[in-house]
């Protein structure tokens, strides 16, 4: 294949990224990634294992004259984030990604870059395909579904880990080490509609132009989520104006802030209609922050279908869009700056005659996410809503004492002459999944710099991509 990176170092890294984007990867889409991986594998004589789940692990022996020495566990996701500009063309199960370098940056034309977390898997690949040439023996796995509930790295046989040191490469800041994270879940509440005969004009309301972003790492940043921002002008509309939904789309994963929302209603005067949202929308844009500068609403005639909801029903869609609590919920009383607590309202659908809304909350105490699922489903009571709650997963405490911790720091000096910041994030890692299955694990998180994952405008640093690198492989030697 033609790439389109080049003058970078190691070759390999960046070569390995470039051949896994060109395969199809989505959560519950690896397959064609584990064959990758197990053809690989293969070709070199090294021993791997692959599950039902698609999950891969590799082992690659020590070299000679290392064999003393302990293994280390290095760990990543094959799965990425699918999302993408609404007026790209892009075939997530079938197509690859159309790279291209901006500067000192890797992009996707559109897309999501898919870094996170392919950039780990091409580290891997690199190290296993012999680019460090001492080292001890390295056990690789290759995790799936993780960005839809960390679903891989539950199902996994951890019995065939031996090593008790850990590299997740699942970061995204060079110069930061994370030593602890969230935990999370999933809920959905799904409302059961009546559709009735439609009547009146048809609209088409979008909110478009936001800047989106992860809904663990950008949570704090200000940045609006488009679905309760759908819901703050339904709230403003249906005092004043006898509007149906006729069907409503926002969002596509839950743990992606919302760029973008659409709903079709039907109303009865469509100018008095317009003019309600169109105030509406100029009182947002003058809240938001500089990120969301993009912010639209367009309303237009639209043609209807042949059914709409009912006015209780718009009510009750309403309602949990306005009422639900997003965003930031409860910063940490003992880390300054952390996030302790938060909520992101991800995805709303039409379903038939049903509307689904799916939120991802976020803590590191497994009390307030037991809070979260009574407050979602004391919402669902009032609201006529049916709940589920689903991927839960742990959260992953600080280690006062972590030799690979002290390992890493002292690699990133070498390489950098800086001192890296150790901290914890809010996001949810595999770490901690993998910490409850094998509790003496010594375990951190690192990687090179991305900026907006999870988002279209997802870039990969190739430069902290290539440092990033030179201190994995200074920590292979001082470890």
């Amino acid at each position: 294949m033609e790439y389109v990176v080049n003058g970078r170092n190691p070759a390999s890294v960046f070569r390995f990224f470039e051949e896994i984007s060109a395969i199809p990867r989505g959560s519950y889409h690896e397959s064609g990634i584990a064959d990758y991986l197990v053809d690989f594998a293969k070709t070199r004589g090294l021993e791997y294992y692959r599950d039902d789940f698609n999950n891969v692990l590799i082992k690659a022996p020590a070299t000679k004259g290392q064999e003393h020495r302990a293994p280390i566990l290095f760990q990543g996701h094959t799965d990425m984030v699918c999302e993408k500009n609404s007026d790209v063309e892009h075939d997530f199960l079938r197509d690859p990604l159309k790279l291209w370098v901006d500067g000192n940056l890797l992009r996707a034309k559109g897309t999501t870059l898919g870094a996170d977390n392919g950039i780990a898997v091409a580290m891997m690949l690199s190290l296993l395909d012999g680019e460090v040439a001492e080292h001890p023996t390295y056990e690789c796995l290759f995790t799936t579904a993780e960005e839809v509930g960390l679903n891989g790295a539950h199902g996994f046989d951890y019995r065939l880990i031996s090593a008790r040191r850990m590299i997740n490469m699942d970061s995204e800041e060079l110069g930061k080490v994370t030593c602890g994270c969230a935990g999370g879940l999933r809920s959905d509440l799904t409302l059961p509609c009546t559709p009735q005969a439609f009547v009146g004009a048809g609209l088409r309301v979008a909110v478009g132009g936001l800047m989106g972003g992860h809904s663990g790492e950008n949570i704090n940043c200000g940045r609006a989520n488009a679905n309760k921002l759908m819901g703050r002008l339904l709230a403003a509309l249906l005092p004043s104006c006898d509007a149906r939904i006729v069907s409503i789309a926002g969002g596509s994963k839950d743990n992606a802030i919302p760029r973008e929302c659409e709903v079709i209603l039907g109303v009865p005067d469509a100018d008095v209609a317009t003019a309600l949202l169109t105030d509406c929308a100029a009182e947002i844009a003058n809240e938001l922050v500089k990120e969301d500068r993009g912010f639209h609403v367009t309303v237009e005639d639209a043609d209807a279908d042949a059914a709409m909801f009912s006015r209780e029903d718009t009510a009750r869609i309403c309602a949990v869009l306005s009422c639900a609590a997003n965003g930031v919920l409860e910063m940490s009383r003992d880390v300054v700056g952390l996030v302790e607590y938060s909520r992101n309202l991800g995805v709303v659908r039409t379903e038939g005659d049903c509307v689904s809304f799916v939120f991802s909350s976020r803590s590191s105490m497994e009390s307030r996410l037991d809070a979260s699922i009574r407050e979602l489903d004391a919402l669902a009571a009032v609201t006529g809503c049916k709940t589920r709650h689903y991927s839960r997963y742990p959260g992953w405490s600080f280690a006062p004492q972590s030799a690979v911790r002290e390992a890493y720091l002292k690699a990133y000096t070498d390489v950098t002459g800086k001192t890296a910041e150790v901290n914890v994030i809010h996001a949810g890692l595999e770490c901690g999944i993998i910490y409850s299955k094998l509790p003496d694990m010594d375990i951190i998180s690192v990687g090179p710099t991305m900026f907006d994952i999870h988002s279209p405008n997802e870039a990969l640093d190739l430069g902290a991509t290539e440092i990033f690198w030179e201190t994995v492989a200074r920590l292979i030697e001082i470890v």
